[in-house]
């Protein structure tokens, strides 16, 4: 993939923007439609790199509609989706004052606890196996972040279990958004399963890295374009 028009003409979506990241690839494709574009492209817009854009939709428009769960994915691991999460969330909580929650659903390989500098000793895969109160933690007034925590035995089987969908709309209750990041769609099927629980999908590809086959295979995966919000 090295065109924003090679990965409209994938997903028949709207790429929202081509921007430099500061690890891994040179430059990376978030695609993204419907209301997610104001919030989006702010999240991206920190250092003025945004090449281009689609415009309408915008940050009021989310909360009116509803929007409060974002899961973010990609086809391939180093493409960028983490460093999505987090400037998305630090743009959420900081420039428009919403509460945020980003859990790290990427069990096997979770990276969300480095991000931020915080413990990986209790989270997500804790809470999945009990049913008691979800260990937030604060990273500022209008953030926080509920790590992966080692996982189970079988962490597909958490992730597909009644509990996931019950730790989500506790969480949705509790936070203006809720973002999710989950491993690459290419290498586990927990994305795929995750799909279903989220509000909308952000997909982010790697220009010029990403082959364009494995594209089509994780869109075809999470559902087809009609998936990608």
């Amino acid at each position: 993939i090295g065109q924003m028009s090679e990965v409209e003409e994938l997903t028949r979506e709207h790429a929202l923007a081509w921007y430099k990241t500061w690890y891994g690839p040179e430059n990376a494709i978030l695609v993204v439609a419907g209301d997610v574009t104001a919030a989006a492209l702010k999240a991206l817009d920190k250092g003025g790199q945004i090449a281009d854009q689609k415009t309408g939709g915008g940050h009021e428009a989310q909360v009116e509609k509803g929007l409060k769960t974002v899961m973010i994915t990609s086809a391939l691991p180093g493409e960028g989706k983490t460093l999505t999460s987090v400037n998305l969330a630090l743009t959420l909580s900081e420039s428009y004052g919403r509460r945020v929650l980003v859990i790290d659903a990427d069990l096997r390989g979770p990276s969300m606890h480095s991000a931020f500098r915080m413990s990986n000793e209790r989270g997500l895969g804790e809470a999945l196996l009990e049913h008691g109160k979800l260990s937030f933690v604060e990273v500022s007034s209008n953030l926080a972040v509920l790590p992966a925590r080692k996982p189970g035995p079988t962490p597909l089987a958490g992730l597909t279990s009644d509990r996931m969908a019950q730790i989500l709309e506790q969480c949705a209750s509790q936070f203006d958004f809720v973002l999710i990041d989950t491993p690459p769609v290419g290498v586990m099927p927990d994305a795929q399963v995750l799909a279903r629980l989220a509000g909308a999908v952000l997909f982010v590809v790697g220009a010029g890295s990403t082959p364009a086959p494995a594209v089509e295979r994780a869109i075809a995966e999470l559902g087809g374009p009609d998936a990608i919000f």
